[in-house]
């Protein structure tokens, strides 16, 4: 596989985890991974939201036990450090929907350096989602 898409909708901790963790396996191998945060989840892409993110719900009392086992995995626990990782192996963009941001207050101001900017969701379909050997939704 040469290149993936996926889009992250979820913005908990733990469900964050796992679009993060594919975007991670598949560019280890070489592969391109374009990722695009909506909903909830464009706030993930500002230090700030990376920070507060939470795991949702009935494991919520979890959380430190999640944040352990994704250190011994070998991953960083904080959100924006696995992000800082996987920008650093030259194979993941990530994108701001701008529908999302403008929503949930994600703008040039507030977003990461590692992202590459703020989209349409029709532009991130067409030129990255269309043209991708795989695509994936979280």
């Amino acid at each position: 596989m040469k290149s993936m898409a996926i889009v992250v909708r979820d913005d908990s901790y733990d469900k964050i985890l796992t679009p993060l963790a594919f975007a991670y396996l598949t560019a280890s191998e070489g592969t391109q991974v374009d990722m695009l945060f909506v909903n909830w989840a464009v706030k993930a892409l500002t230090a700030e939201g990376a920070a507060a993110l939470r795991i949702d719900g009935r494991h919520a009392a979890e959380e430190a036990m999640v944040r352990e086992g994704v250190a011994k995995a070998g991953l960083p626990p904080e959100v924006y450090d696995i992000i800082k990782a996987l920008k650093g192996t030259g194979c993941v963009n990530f994108y701001a929907c701008s529908l999302a941001g403008a929503i949930f207050g994600v703008n040039e101001g507030n977003l990461i350096p590692e992202a590459e900017g703020i989209v349409g969701a029709a532009w991130f379909l067409n030129e990255k989602a269309a043209k991708a050997d795989h695509y994936q939704y979280f």
